[in-house]
C-alpha cells in the first residue's frame, strides 16, 4: 500500500508546496494539495489519506487571531451529506493516522484542541499561542532539541536540529499551571528551543524567538501521532537551505521529521 500525504490549502496558507515537496522527499508516494472548501465539498476524502498536513500562513489574515476561524470552520461545518467535518476528523485521528501542524498549522491544532489533547481528551482547548515577548515577527534560525523521553513519533531519535522559524504569535499560552506542569511531566513537550552552544532548552531571546515557558516549540498528544511545531521543517529540505553550508554546518534537514512519519505509516498500514 502507497503512503498518501494530503495538505490543506487555503483562506491564508502559503507553504503548501513546500510542504508536499518535502513529504515526497521523505518518501511520501503522494503528496496532495487540497483546498478546504473540497474537503467540505467531499471531492476531497480524508479516508484516502494516511498523512494530514496543516502547513504554515496567515489563515484568514491571522483577523480574529491566529488561525481562530480556521478552528471555527473545522468545529461547525458539516460535508454535503450532512456529517460534521469533525467527526470526519476524529475518525482519521482514531485510526491510528498522523497528523501535522507546522506553524499556522500548529497554531489551529491548539485552537481546535487537537493538541495537547490532555488525557486522551480530543477538542477541548487548553493552550493556545500568543503574541512573542519581542512584540515584533520573528525571522531567524533557532536550534532546537528534540525530548527524547517524548511519544512523538516525528521527532523520534533525532539529534539536535536546525530550523526557521516566521512568525508574530509563537508563545504558547497555558490555560493554568497545572496544565503546563501537566505537559512537561507527560512529555507532550515534543520540541524545545535550545542554546547553540550548550545544546541545552533556553529562556534566552533570541535563541527562544517567543518567550515560550519551558523552551516550547512543540507539542505532540499522548499517542505521539500528532505533532505540530512553530518552526519550519519544510523551510529546511535540503542541506543548502540553511545559511552555514558553505561553512561546513551540515545540520541535518527538517526533512527527517518527515522521514520518521513516512517510515512510521509504512510499518503500520503498509
Amino acid at each position: 500500500m502507497a503512503v498518501n500525504a494530503l495538505v490543506i490549502t487555503g483562506y491564508g496558507t502559503n507553504s503548501h508546496l513546500e510542504t508536499a515537496h518535502t513529504a515526497r522527499l521523505a518518501g511520501a508516494d503522494r503528496a496532495d494539495i487540497a483546498h478546504f472548501a473540497d474537503i467540505v465539498a467531499g471531492t476531497t476524502r480524508l479516508e484516502n489519506y494516511h498523512f494530514l498536513i496543516f502547513p504554515g500562513g496567515f489563515l484568514d489574515g491571522d483577523d480574529l487571531g491566529a488561525a481562530q476561524t480556521a478552528a471555527m470552520r473545522w468545529r461547525y461545518l458539516r460535508l454535503g451529506d450532512g456529517r460534521p467535518l469533525l467527526n470526519i476528523l476524529d475518525e482519521f485521528l482514531a485510526q491510528g493516522k498522523l497528523v501535522l501542524g507546522i506553524c499556522n498549522g500548529f497554531q489551529l491544532l491548539v485552537k481546535l484542541g487537537v493538541l495537547p489533547a490532555l488525557g486522551g481528551e480530543r477538542f477541548k482547548r487548553r493552550v493556545s499561542l500568543g503574541h512573542n515577548d519581542s512584540a515584533r515577527f520573528e525571522d531567524r534560525w533557532v536550534r532546537l532539541l528534540p525530548n527524547r523521553r517524548s511519544p512523538c513519533i516525528f521527532t523520534k531519535n533525532l539529534p539536535l536540529l536546525a530550523m526557521p522559524v516566521r512568525h508574530g504569535e509563537g508563545k504558547l499560552v497555558v490555560r493554568d499551571a497545572e496544565c503546563l506542569e501537566r505537559l512537561a511531566a507527560e512529555d507532550l513537550i515534543a520540541l524545545q528551543y535550545a542554546d547553540p552552544e550548550s545544546g541545552e532548552p533556553t529562556q534566552d531571546y533570541p535563541h527562544n524567538p517567543n518567550g515560550s515557558p519551558r523552551a516550547v516549540a512543540g507539542l505532540t498528544d499522548p499517542t505521539g501521532r500528532v505533532f505540530g511545531l512553530m518552526p519550519h521543517p519544510e523551510a529546511f529540505h535540503h542541506v543548502t537551505n540553511h545559511p552555514g553550508w558553505t561553512r561546513g554546518e551540515l545540520n541535518p534537514p527538517g526533512t527527517m521529521l518527515f522521514v520518521n512519519a513516512v517510515r512510521h505509516l509504512r510499518e503500520h498500514f503498509c
